[in-house]
């Protein structure tokens, strides 16, 4: 039996990435890599989604006080072989060690725009408008 494609990850997939996650979250604050935009910013692992084949792992990063994010991206990505050497060993039970792709988070800014247009003048008053209604 085949999956389809526009189904979800599967369990697999989910427990394999959120290892992933946990082990770039307690590498990357130990300070091995020298670079100074990734030295003086607070990056936070917010999701890790692999890849079917467990072979690529895409990291979605928020960097917590930086002024350039696309900075901080461009870093990581640039160190994604060394970060990829220092997770394995956090990582011995893959078979193989997935290879490191780093994206910027949106889903905080995509939320925040959600909630301004809920809280916006014409969403409330079409909410609160229960005389409104026809029988």
């Amino acid at each position: 039996m085949s999956r389809l494609q526009s189904s979800g990850p599967t369990q697999r997939q989910l427990r394999v990435g959120e290892q992933v996650r946990h082990a770039l979250s307690e590498m990357l604050p130990r300070g091995e890599i020298i670079d100074p935009v990734i030295e003086t910013t607070v990056i936070s692992i917010t999701e890790v989604r692999m890849s079917p084949d467990l072979k690529i792992a895409t990291a979605f990063v928020s960097p917590i006080g930086a002024n350039d994010t696309d900075a901080v991206i461009a870093a990581l990505n640039k160190y994604a072989k060394f970060i990829r050497g220092r997770v394995s060993f956090a990582l011995k039970q893959m078979k193989y060690m997935p290879e490191f792709r780093f994206r910027l988070d949106t889903s905080y800014d995509n939320f925040a725009k959600i909630n301004d247009l809920l809280r916006s003048p014409e969403v409330a008053r079409d909410l609160g408008g229960e005389e409104d209604k026809e029988d």
